[in-house]
């Protein structure tokens, strides 16, 4: 995120990047409100635009019935990530690793190797069948020769809001 949560990655109900003009263009040309675009762009854009369903797990249901929505928003996802390893991999003159986290991450194998397909040069080698594997600590699933690691590390989101107040609390 940037700013605010709208930049980056597309997300459940928010746009992620997108073209400032078409903010002019909802307001100028579509007669929308300011705050129209703004609650469209926070709160109906995202997978629920693209899909109808802002749940990663419900938009897989929906491609693994075939559903072509649920399949463009998966490509779509997993070349919005692609485009920001570019990035950062230009701008660190490298990379060290590709770490995967939170529920997609941890849990979603299809969304994983999609992200690494052609992304081997930049030392990218996806292990196909560690990729698959479901575990609940840290792992790699790249390739044992590969230069660049790929992990998936869980998170416990509450556990780290509770630790943050607790010293929050503790510093009053």
């Amino acid at each position: 995120m940037g700013f605010g949560p709208l930049s980056g990655l597309v997300m459940g109900t928010r746009s992620g990047d997108l073209d400032p003009s078409i903010i002019f263009h909802l307001i100028n040309e579509r007669g929308y409100e300011p705050a129209q675009v703004q609650n469209l762009l926070n709160k109906n854009s995202g997978m629920l635009g693209l899909t109808g369903f802002s749940d990663m797990r419900d938009i897989t249901k929906a491609l693994l019935a075939g559903d072509p929505a649920a399949a463009l928003a998966y490509d779509l996802y997993a070349y919005r990530i692609q485009k920001y390893i570019g990035a950062y991999a230009a701008v660190l003159n490298g990379l060290d690793a590709v770490v995967f986290t939170a529920g997609v991450g941890e849990n979603d194998a299809l969304i994983r190797a999609l992200v690494c397909r052609n992304l081997e040069f930049l030392g990218l080698h996806l292990d196909e069948a560690r990729n698959e594997k479901r575990a609940k600590e840290l792992r790699e699933i790249n390739q044992a020769e590969a230069r660049v690691k790929i992990l998936v590390v869980p998170t416990n989101e509450e556990l780290a809001i509770a630790r943050q107040c607790v010293a929050l609390l503790q510093s009053v």
